[in-house]
């Protein structure tokens, strides 16, 4: 058992879902980007999320791709995204890495589980490689009690869902949409239907990410999800402020409001 595993305990017990917030290490600054997640604790976000910058993001929107071609920009290193797990997870909040397989392969898989195991990371989503693809991580992410995240999309099949949902640990990230990251107008419809798909074949808790950019969104998924994932919001809020303060002013205010739109809705408690 992680603390990532423990919050979904925490949460399900509590009837309500988990609010989960994605930024970048590296921007404005390593310094920044510490400073903006925890600030996304203190406003309410029960895990967090640390970005890898990495050159090929497939999956990211140009919110996302802004802010991480800036930290990349200034020489962020694998090291300084260790570094600021380690803060993070200073907080108290399980503290996730989300990388593409390119960057945990160059740096070493077992070194990379190490570093983030030391770090006091509770875990990785691997956006890019799939569980039957990643023996080597498996084996790494097992040796070191890290949970192994991995996703299910709407084009999903059941047999792909099955074999995801039995590899993956701490949770399983359900896409909402198909597409790059990125805030939108409202939840994808097809994330509903592709959480009762996946429900229907395990009972890890699963979370909905891509797109859910307010409270009124995050209150929405919670109706159906163990847990409501925001990143390009919360990216957004720092590229647009004139200031490192007011960046991370922006985070906690927002945090909060998706914090209580999280927290209005109530649900049978498990467990």
């Amino acid at each position: 058992m992680t603390a990532l595993d423990d919050l979904f305990v925490r949460t399900r017990a509590e009837g309500r879902a988990a609010l989960i917030g994605y930024l970048p290490a590296g921007y404005p600054s390593v310094d920044g980007a510490i400073a903006a997640a925890q600030a996304m604790v203190e406003g309410g976000v029960d895990a967090v999320e640390i970005g890898l910058p990495y050159s090929d993001p497939l999956l990211d929107g140009p919110t996302i791709q802004e802010a991480v071609d800036a930290a990349l920009s200034r020489g962020v290193t694998t090291d300084d995204v260790m570094r600021t797990i380690a803060e993070v997870a200073a907080t108290g909040a399980p503290t996730l890495v989300m990388s593409y397989w390119n960057p945990i392969e160059r740096y070493g898989v077992q070194r990379f589980a190490e570093a983030l195991r030391a770090a006091g990371g509770v875990g990785a989503i691997t956006a890019d490689i799939t569980p039957d693809e990643a023996g080597a991580w498996v084996a790494a992410s097992s040796d070191q009690s890290l949970n192994r995240v991995f996703l299910v999309a709407p084009s999903s099949t059941d047999a792909r869902i099955a074999l995801t949902t039995e590899h993956a640990t701490g949770f399983v990230y359900v896409a909402a949409v198909m597409g790059v990251t990125g805030a939108r107008d409202q939840v994808g419809p097809s994330a509903r239907a592709l959480v009762e798909r996946t429900r229907a074949l395990t009972t890890k808790p699963l979370c909905v990410g891509l797109g859910v950019s307010t409270g009124a969104q995050a209150a929405e998924v919670a109706g159906y999800a163990d847990g409501v994932i925001v990143g390009s919001a919360f990216v957004r809020r720092l590229l647009d402020a004139d200031s490192a303060a007011s960046g991370v002013a922006a985070v906690r205010e927002l945090a909060a409001e998706l914090s209580d739109g999280v927290r209005s809705v109530r649900r049978e408690p498990v467990g």
